[in-house]
């Protein structure tokens, strides 16, 4: 799928994926004969794990650390729960500072 496509799938913008790719969480695609960007579903499934964890509020940083966790075959599921942690801990803060 193209561009157009993808982002449509994902409810975002062709310049967020692209900002995503430059970032580094979403890997390059494949190019067309005629240089368009080819998506697969493996990339939209990435696509919407990104958006669901910015949907959290979540960092580029804190995402980031899980995807290369997810990417890492056999990687302890430990980890995720510690980025996890930091980042309740981040929003518990946030409401105690939003509520006094």
């Amino acid at each position: 799928m193209r561009i157009g496509e993808l982002a449509k799938r994902s409810e975002c913008l062709p310049e967020t994926v692209r900002y995503y790719e430059r970032e580094g969480l979403l890997p390059r695609p494949e190019r067309s004969e005629g240089n368009y960007r080819v998506y697969d579903e493996g990339q939209l499934a990435r696509l919407l794990f990104i958006r669901n964890c910015r949907a959290l509020e979540m960092s580029l940083g804190e995402i980031r650390t899980l995807l290369v966790i997810k990417d890492c075959a056999g990687a302890d599921c430990r980890e995720v729960c510690a980025v996890l942690d930091a980042h309740i801990g981040h929003v518990t803060e946030r409401i105690g500072r939003l509520t006094a």
